[in-house]
């Protein structure tokens, strides 16, 4: 990785901050691009909050649908550990789920002293040119914003992690296995930083795009209803699986009737033999979707824990 010095703060500064805006919970709203993100094309999408119905026990369920500028809402915790994390969402490739796969969890792993940044991430149905890889564009963006922020608050960058959930689980793998792929062209210092994370967790992730057990919206979202088998083994996870992946934390539940456990254990099986350190759980129950506040009083529950955890024996946090 490329080291930072106080020149590259400086001159990313607008980047880390200029442009932020706070929350009422505190937590603080960064760009992705300091400018447009990159690539036109046919986008008629319009980006928009919508409010789902409430969860039981009165808990928001908002989605961004038509993401345009992506962003990190980031939780700072009361006692930095120096590791930060970057969260990505899931949503089918439909739309970016805000609240129970962002940032219920991030507040969950902020308590424990992790700085965590919640993507919204811009969809491939939405019309971009960069097609099925406008999301990972703007993960690799905010993967090195991310570092080069880390740097410039005093915390390490070389503890930053990605984790993601379902569409987003897919989203942050491809980061996993797919850093170096050139995707946009560099557009200041923070873009000499690698994009390459320091550890990877995926829960219930979409990671293979083959049929029989692909996630039938995402794959069609990425590249409409005829793809060809070489687009799929080029966006799967499991074909890409390389030596030089971090070390990876895979969960799953076996009853996941929208994307299969298959997903995970073909993954796993991938990263195991390219001999990248993998942990892989697997539920009797809990389905799809769960994040927190759906695993209540299940043993999929644990599941925060178990992360933590083996962030511990890994020396992140």
């Amino acid at each position: 990785m490329i080291g930072l010095t106080r020149r590259t703060l400086i001159t990313a500064s607008p980047a880390l901050g200029l442009a932020a805006a706070a929350r009422a919970d505190g937590s603080v709203i960064l760009p992705i691009w300091p400018g447009a993100a990159p690539g036109g094309g046919p986008v008629t999408a319009t980006e928009e909050v919508v409010e789902r119905p409430l969860s039981p026990g009165g808990l928001r369920d908002r989605i961004i649908k038509g993401v345009r500028r992506p962003t990190l809402t980031v939780f700072e915790p009361a006692r930095p550990n120096g590791a930060s994390l970057l969260m990505t969402p899931g949503g089918g490739y439909k739309w970016v789920v805000m609240d129970k796969e962002g940032y219920e969890c991030a507040a969950r792993f902020a308590a424990a002293g992790v700085t965590v940044h919640v993507a919204s991430y811009r969809l491939p149905g939405d019309g971009w040119d960069a097609g099925p890889a406008v999301a990972l564009q703007d993960a690799q963006r905010a993967l090195r914003l991310v570092r080069a922020r880390a740097a410039a608050k005093g915390l390490d960058p070389r503890r930053v992690g990605v984790m993601g959930f379902s569409a987003g689980g897919h989203v942050a793998g491809c980061l996993s296995l797919m850093w170096d792929r050139p995707t946009y062209a560099p557009i200041d210092e923070i873009d000499a930083l690698s994009a390459r994370p320091d550890s990877a967790v995926l829960v219930y992730p979409v990671a293979t795009l083959s049929p029989p057990f692909a996630h039938p919206g995402s794959r069609e979202r990425m590249f409409g209803p005829a793809p060809a088998p070489e687009q799929e083994r080029a966006w799967s996870l499991e074909t890409n699986a390389r030596a030089d992946a971090p070390p990876t934390f895979l969960l799953h539940t076996a009853d996941d009737a929208a994307v299969p456990v298959e997903n995970s254990l073909r993954l796993a099986a991938a990263l195991r033999a390219a001999r990248v350190p993998t942990e892989l759980h697997v539920f009797e129950e809990g389905g799809h979707g769960f994040g927190l506040r759906f695993a209540k009083d299940k043993p999929v529950e644990a599941w925060p824990e178990l992360v933590l955890s083996w962030w511990r024996r890994k020396g992140f946090v």
